[in-house]
């Protein structure tokens, strides 16, 4: 594997109305960019189209295959541990909705080819990028921002933000099996890690656009887990600093 090359895992959950388009558009960039599929056993389908354009890009695509619903967090963390075992340099976070707009891959790579450690999409480092989100629902994501800096001391905006490009070293470096949060709180608990760590993250400006087809993963029980988990994540750094996995 060459030394820049670049991996984008996306999980999946029946998302047959989205995953061949975005397939389609990442592949289409410059840079020679990978993807990697990780999917719930979706019962629409989703995995059978996947398996289809394999044909078509076996070198650049590929795809994981699990046993029911087990979560964003483990989809990642799966889909971290196959990069890394594949010599993978930069590896990104996308969601397959076309809430993130893959043009901006270009954008996180650079940010980490010009020293980032890990780069973020933010949606609230200019101001609110959001596109077609009730107000309430902005409201709730921005001042949940705003929770997880007074909790964690963090400076990061968008501390909830899934759109993310990780140079390798970060992830060799975080030990994902204690990584403990599984549903957004996990994107919470990567950053904080990282930061931990001492790694140099930098937020990247993008408008986050609500998903056109298919339907929201978003939950209650999510919501209250990256709550409630920030306080005990906080906790533990305390009694139990924070290092760097040997």
């Amino acid at each position: 594997m060459e030394s820049n090359s670049k991996v984008v895992i996306v999980p999946t959950y029946n998302e047959k109305e989205n995953v061949e388009k975005i397939i389609r558009k990442v592949m289409s960039l410059d840079g020679f960019f990978h993807v990697l599929i990780v999917d719930d056993g979706s019962p629409d389908g989703t995995g059978g189209i996947v398996k289809e354009l394999i044909k078509e890009f076996p070198d650049r695509l590929h795809i994981i295959e699990r046993q029911g619903k087990l979560g964003l967090g483990t989809a990642y963390i799966t889909g971290f541990k196959w990069a890394l075992g594949n010599g993978y340099s930069h590896v990104f976070e996308m969601d397959a909705d076309f809430s993130h707009n893959p043009d901006d891959l270009l954008n996180l790579y650079a940010a980490c080819v010009e020293g980032a450690d890990l780069s973020i999409g933010s949606r609230y480092i200019s101001g609110v990028n959001v596109v077609n989100w009730p107000m309430g629902r902005v409201l709730m994501s921005y001042f949940a921002s705003a929770y997880v800096r007074f909790v964690t001391g963090m400076k990061i905006m968008d501390t909830t933000a899934g759109f993310k490009c990780y140079t390798s070293k970060v992830l060799r470096a975080i030990d994902l099996d204690k990584i403990k949060l599984k549903g957004y709180g996990f994107q919470i608990e990567m950053k904080f890690t990282a930061h931990k760590l001492g790694f140099n993250i930098v937020e990247v400006p993008i408008i986050f656009t609500d998903r056109k087809v298919g339907a929201s993963k978003m939950s209650g029980g999510i919501f209250n887990e990256a709550l409630w988990g920030v306080i005990g994540m906080k906790l533990r750094s305390i009694v139990k600093p924070y290092k760097a996995k040997s």
